[in-house]
């Protein structure tokens, strides 16, 4: 089993709550004194219990046995240890094949989610259904249903579920902004299989960055709470005294495996755009400003001359046909509010940027010499326009495409090429590329622009054979040669 320090468990023991007390002042007979009798403070949390225990589910997901690995762990299959730290090493993945009898698949996970619609749309986290064959879910009338996937996310690890059934409860949204911290919460899943447990807690804090997510855009801004979370309460609710949905809960933080006083829930803020993206699309619609940055602290602010603030995101480069040239951005720029939201913080910008869709307009105040400007501008995508990315489109390879300058060509001994930039979630970065892969070759076709990418794409996806795959060759810029499958074809 993998040990460490510390681990980030992806979604316990029960929680004893002790009664607060209010002071009810009683003036004496001194001028100086006051004294006080106890009065019991009561928080009523049944009706937010009533109102949420019948729309989260229970998730169970299925694989064929080749499919497991030696090493099992509460999440079945999941590896907590790689979505936060990167992965491990592992053989290429290879395309999944039904088995011939469902009796064959063994459950592999167990985890929860919440009904947001009537007629059968469940969110839950990517990590509980990510590589399953199968998925059952089990509401709270103990009725189960077969699940279809209409579309994940992994960087904000947010899955988008439908089994077919009608006048089902769902969840009323509420608004995670108007969260405040101090504030009652209550936890709803199945930990450990315990259907439709619920645990209470306060918000410990927001805009929580656990600073080890590597992903591209991936979340790093979330709401804290100190509501008892266990194996199995990932994809489950996080609800305001209300009973309204303010998180999806995610993730504890532990060195044990189980809960020890930190949990950590995905906003609905965030949630609603991303299903919303899943839901019309099939895949989301990502913002980008197209700047490098790091974050602005005393020191850096010291270097550069920075007076007129300590935090903010430090603009470090710009990349060409992007939101931040439209809005004028330089190199020492200090982004501090998108549309009056604090930016802080690499966790704030990535969580207010998974807000937006391309071609939504944003305002942005950043400081140039310790003076202020605000400045509007329309964001756009990691390609440089605002187009929808769909499905089955060139866009759903989640990246962009940058031609090669001389020097490199020189410098790696190739005479064509082009590399890999702005990788994000889509089927390159499923098949294992990373940044800045240089492209030579696809289906034995040389490539030297993006239009030469697209072209050859389109004529597979054009082509009447079942398997659409591109063979890829390329170079990363250390010297290392590679070769990559990327499965084209429909899920």
């Amino acid at each position: 089993m993998i040990k460490r320090t510390i681990k980030l468990i992806f979604c316990g023991a029960l929680v004893t709550l002790v009664a607060c007390n209010a002071s009810a002042t009683e003036e004496t007979s001194s001028q100086f004194i006051r004294t006080s009798k106890s009065a019991a403070f009561e928080t009523d949390f049944t009706v937010a219990a009533e109102q949420t225990v019948n729309a989260v589910v229970c998730i169970k997901s299925y694989v064929s046995p080749r499919q497991q690995s030696n090493y099992q762990n509460p999440f079945g299959g999941f590896d907590p240890f790689e979505f936060f730290f990167g992965p491990q090493q592992r053989q290429p993945q290879q395309r999944r094949q039904q088995p011939k009898d469902e009796s064959e698949l063994v459950q592999s996970g167990l985890g929860s989610g919440v009904i947001i619609s009537e007629d059968g749309y469940i969110v839950t986290n990517n990590h509980v259904i990510d590589n399953a064959e199968k998925i059952e879910v089990l509401l709270n009338d103990n009725n189960t249903y077969e699940a279809k996937v209409i579309g994940t996310d992994e960087a904000t690890d947010l899955a988008l579920l439908k089994i077919d059934e009608k006048n089902l409860h769902a969840i009323t949204f509420g608004d995670s902004d108007a969260v405040k911290v101090g504030e009652w919460v209550l936890a709803v899943g199945n930990p450990f299989g315990f259907n439709s447990t619920v645990t209470a807690g306060i918000v410990s804090a927001k805009a929580r960055s656990l600073g080890v997510n590597g992903k591209s855009m991936g979340l790093e801004s979330f709401i804290q709470t100190d509501a008892a979370l266990n194996p199995g309460n990932s994809g489950g609710a996080l609800v305001n005294l209300k009973g309204e949905l303010i998180g999806i809960n995610s993730a504890i933080y532990s060195n044990t495996g189980s809960y020890t006083g930190f949990s950590f829930a995905i906003p609905t803020t965030i949630v609603k755009k991303i299903i919303t993206d899943l839901r019309q699309y099939g895949t989301v619609q990502r913002a980008v400003l197209g700047i490098s940055y790091v974050e602005l602290d005393s020191k850096k602010a010291k270097e550069k001359n920075i007076t007129a603030t300590k935090n903010g995101i430090l603009v470090m480069s710009i990349e060409d046909r992007s939101t931040a040239k439209e809005l004028g951005l330089e190199v020492n720029d200090v982004i501090v509010k998108i549309n009056d939201a604090d930016v802080a913080n690499g966790g704030q910008l990535v969580e207010q940027m998974n807000k937006f869709r391309p071609g939504d307009k944003i305002t942005v105040t950043y400081y140039r010499d310790n003076k202020s400007y605000t400045k509007t501008a329309t964001l756009r995508n990691n390609q440089g326009n605002t187009n929808i990315t769909k499905k089955g489109d060139f866009s759903e390879l989640g990246c962009a495409f940058m031609k090669l300058s001389s020097e490199m060509k020189e410098e790696l001994g190739i005479s064509h090429g082009v590399q890999v930039t702005g990788l994000q979630s889509g089927i390159f970065k499923e098949a294992g590329m990373k940044d800045k892969f240089i492209i030579l070759e696809i289906n034995n076709q040389a490539v030297n622009s993006t239009d030469d990418v697209e072209r050859i794409y389109n004529s597979i996806m054009k082509g009447n054979d079942g398997d659409r795959v591109m063979f890829i060759t390329g170079i990363y810029p250390t010297g290392q040669k590679r070769y990559y499958a990327v499965d084209l074809s429909a899920e």
